[in-house]
């Protein structure tokens, strides 16, 4: 018996990246607690180098490794480095934030880049097993970072939570794998999918596993009826970990859906078609009316992510490559508006104060009018105001659902949209009409102040000029499904 030995340069961001985790832990351990700093520096450089093998070793082609079960496509790569670029969005925004709460250190550094390792994996795979592994990589990460803060008994209730429910989840995702595979004999998605499409599995077992998959996933995106995790973890979680949660793993997630439902289940479009159907609309409008009745700005974003994951469905459930390229669209630029807003809730808590309610908002226009104007950007972006990017976003999937022909599903989600906008305005209206409850003076470090000034202004630029953003996102879909 020979091993072939596979091409490993596809997988070479993810072999230098646990390489790199592995030193991080080492330098860790001998480093003071004073000098913790050399680890965010190296968690950052780690990034660095990871977004450079990838575009060094990506290609316009699809290329497969280590026997199917792992592919390498322009929407893997660029998927990725948005996935990099979030996370050291994010390493920058946290690091005031847990070093005052006593959480600076490896745990954190190494915790964040193991998850990102479960999201590559997820990205790129083309196998069930390959899929499966990078979910629970990411899942298990995550479950440890949102318990980090062990002495807060809040955080360990929304972790345990997360974890209960996340392993019912995986256990749905895992039956309904098993069912496809009865059904097809295979669990590499492209075999899987010759099958399918030549007619010789079982229909009505492929249709029960499918509803095991969708309810999965529903659950990874928070959509509804399978988000009752979201708001608790979500409001429990040290903030940091609830920027962490929101954003990255989120794109993570389009691919998981577009490796499992389009890849390789695209022979059953109309059944998971019709379920996702019914999981866009009643995420748009349970997310959307439930988060007017929020007084706490952690939770109001919570149920705003569960309307948001409503569109994205939308534009899934669309088809064609203009369906896909929107929703990969929508995605990206929801995880930057995550990154905005939940890095802004971070710049205004400080060492003894949470800012969690929306309250704590009020009056920051005379606290701050730059950091009032980028929450401005970030907050008309989400509620779909032009010419923020959220605008396009919206308009971009809309079309795409209009062309499919689901013109009442379309007005459904204007309607709940414009329901939308009411908790969006009103962060602006406190911060610009009301007084201020503090007027401690907002002084973040130089790199968070650029970063979080960038962010904002990112929402109109590129809601000014979204081709570039809307092209690379075409042509990764179109190169890659």
């Amino acid at each position: 018996m020979t091993f072939a030995m596979p091409n490993l340069q596809p997988a070479a961001p993810e072999i230098f990246l646990l390489g790199a985790v592995s030193v991080l832990l080492i330098v860790d351990l001998f480093a003071r607690r004073g000098s913790r700093f050399l680890t965010y520096v190296l968690a950052q450089l780690t990034l660095l180098v990871c977004a450079g093998i990838t575009i060094a070793t990506g290609t316009p082609e699809t290329v497969h490794t280590f026997s199917g079960m792992f592919v390498d496509d322009p929407m893997a790569d660029a998927l990725k480095l948005m996935v990099y670029a979030a996370v050291s969005l994010l390493l920058v925004y946290s690091r005031e934030y847990i070093t005052v709460r006593g959480m600076y250190g490896g745990e954190f550094y190494s915790l964040a880049l193991f998850a990102m390792m479960g999201m590559m994996v997820m990205i790129s795979a083309s196998h069930f097993l390959t899929l499966y592994l990078g979910l629970e990589l990411l899942s298990l990460s995550l479950y440890s970072l949102v318990a980090l803060q062990r002495d807060s008994k809040v955080a360990v209730e929304a972790a345990m939570k997360y974890f209960v429910l996340g392993a019912l989840a995986s256990g749905l995702l895992l039956y309904g794998m098993s069912m496809i595979y009865g059904a097809t004999g295979s669990l590499e998605i492209a075999k899987m999918a010759e099958v399918i499409k030549s007619g010789h599995a079982n229909q009505t077992v492929l249709v029960f596993g499918l509803v095991f998959i969708v309810a999965g996933l529903g659950f990874k995106l928070g959509a509804v009826p399978f988000h009752m995790w979201v708001p608790d973890v979500y409001h429990g979680a040290p903030t940091a970990m609830t920027l962490f949660i929101g954003s990255a793993p989120k794109l993570a997630a389009f691919a998981f859906i577009m490796r499992i439902l389009v890849e390789g289940l695209e022979g059953l479009v109309k059944d998971w078609q019709g379920m996702l159907v019914i999981l866009s609309v009643l995420s748009m409008a349970i997310g959307n009316i439930t988060a007017i009745a929020q007084t706490n700005i952690k939770r109001m974003l919570a149920y705003s992510t569960i309307s948001h994951m409503g569109f994205v469905l939308l534009g899934i459930l669309s088809g064609g490559g203009n369906g896909y390229s929107s929703a990969m669209f929508y995605i990206v630029t929801y995880v930057m508006m995550t990154l905005g807003s939940f890095g802004m809730v971070m710049l205004l808590s400080r060492e003894g104060f949470e800012a969690e309610n929306i309250e704590d908002f009020k009056g920051l226009n005379q606290r701050s009018p730059w950091y009032a104007f980028m929450m401005l950007l970030i907050m008309f972006s989400l509620a779909g105001v032009p010419p923020m990017v959220g605008f396009y976003a919206k308009l971009s999937v809309l079309q795409a659902a209009l062309h499919a022909g689901f013109l009442w599903l379309v007005v459904v989600a204007v309607i709940l949209s414009l329901i939308g906008a009411f908790y969006y305005l009103r962060v602006v209206k406190l911060m610009y009409f009301d007084e201020p409850t503090s007027r401690e003076p907002i002084a973040p470090q130089y790199d968070v102040g650029f970063f979080m000034s960038m962010n904002g202004l990112a929402m109109l630029v590129f809601g000014i000029v979204p081709q570039p953003l809307m092209g690379l996102c075409a042509w990764a879909i179109q190169k890659s499904i």
